[in-house]
């Protein structure tokens, strides 16, 4: 049936014709921005994760800055303690020189004065951004590592700890001295000490006493040769003076006994608060020093004692150097494993950015190759559509022949 108020051929050309304008309008948005989903309106739950994802991006940006600042300071510390060590093994090879008698003591001395203060140098000026990791103003610095996001949508950050390494030389006050092959006792802040225990039948006694004035922190170190074991009083080693002593002496028998020294014989003598006996049964002589470190002082504070002058001075240097070139090279140490781990987590994370962007381009970038050939296939659609519903819109005047 024909009819002139109802064109039915008309409204279904004109419904086929708005869905292919629809289409085709949607197809030049994904050209012209380069998204499939460029708002909540394309897909909601689509737009919603890639806007968490790509606030998570933002925040790694921030991370990855965070990791460059603290790879600087640590590169800057870490030069510091390697210098440092350069400069101690210099000191060391102007100490080992002052043990001969036939040469001028003095000047070696001053020598060792200037490397000291080039030391002071050195640690003073190791700061980035006014953070210095190696002057002992510092205990540990955090720098921000990770974000961490949880399934339930709670976030939170995770950090690499740096310990901080004293090498500042201040602290000590003025040391004593005691000749070889006599007891030594450890009783005063910069208190040192230097004895030999001759191969086969030496020995001696040394006497951890600080009656009174221990406090947590304070350090108690000896060296058998080359080697070197150490007690820092805690806390709970504050206890009446006499049993503090005892403690202390105990836990560096325990250190030393650690080392393994061949022929060493280290026993506590219980009668004595504080007293350790020594032994050598070795077929070689043994030199023992030691040192008392309190709390506040430098990392390298026993570098202010190092007086070769003397031959007994000289001799105690000698037994100190070491120690103090270890503390060099432990804190460079560490300020290297603390920048590799900074390094590989700088690498991580701009990985991980680039991993996370790569989703979210799949997740709501448009397919150019896809777009394009849907545009061209809309555009023939469209004026094949606009054909349709022209020739349904002439329906009606066809009924017009009817009547002539």
């Amino acid at each position: 049936m024909s009819s002139i108020l109802t064109n039915s051929s008309s409204m279904v050309a004109l419904q086929t014709l708005r869905s292919i304008n629809m289409n085709l309008s949607k197809t030049q948005d994904e050209i012209s921005t380069g998204k499939s989903v460029a708002s909540a309106k394309d897909n909601a739950a689509v737009w919603a994760i890639s806007k968490v994802m790509e606030a998570d991006v933002k925040g790694f940006k921030g991370i990855s800055d965070s990791l460059a600042l603290g790879e600087s300071t640590v590169a800057v510390a870490r030069q510091a303690a390697e210098t440092v060590t350069d400069l101690m093994t210099e000191i060391k090879g102007k100490i080992v020189a002052a043990q001969e008698d036939n040469v001028d003591r003095a000047k070696i001395q001053t020598d060792i004065v200037a490397l000291r203060d080039q030391i002071n140098s050195v640690v003073g000026a190791a700061q980035f951004n006014g953070l210095n990791l190696v002057n002992g103003t510092q205990s540990t610095v955090d720098v921000l590592a990770s974000l961490d996001r949880q399934a339930n949508g709670t976030v939170n950050t995770s950090s690499i700890t740096v310990t901080a390494q004293d090498l500042s030389t201040g602290g000590y006050v003025a040391s004593d001295v005691y000749s070889a092959s006599t007891a030594g006792t450890i009783s005063a802040a910069g208190d040192t000490f230097v004895t030999t225990l001759d191969a086969t039948t030496g020995t001696d006694d040394i006497t951890i006493a600080n009656a009174g004035t221990w406090t947590a922190g304070d350090q108690v170190s000896i060296s058998i040769g080359n080697k070197t074991a150490s007690y820092t009083v805690t806390a709970n080693d504050l206890v009446a003076a006499s049993s503090t002593d005892d403690l202390v002496a105990v836990g560096l028998k325990n250190a030393i006994d650690s080392l393994g020294i061949a022929g060493l014989t280290v026993d506590y003598d219980s009668a004595n608060a504080g007293e350790l006996v020594f032994t050598n049964t070795g077929v070689v002589d043994l030199t023992v020093s030691g040192q008392f470190k309190n709390a506040g002082s430098g990392g390298l504070g026993l570098l202010s004692t190092v007086d070769v002058s003397t031959s007994a001075g000289a001799a105690t240097a000698l037994g100190n150097i070491e120690t103090l070139i270890q503390t060099g090279i432990d804190a460079a140490a560490e300020f290297g494993s603390a920048g590799k781990r900074i390094s590989i987590q700088s690498d991580f994370v701009g990985k991980l950015s680039d991993a996370l962007k790569v989703g979210i381009g799949a997740m709501v970038d448009a397919d150019m190759e896809e777009a394009s050939a849907r545009l061209q296939a809309l555009q023939v659609q469209q004026q094949l559509g606009i054909q349709s519903l022209s020739i349904a819109n002439q329906a009606p005047q066809n009924v017009l022949s009817l009547f002539r």
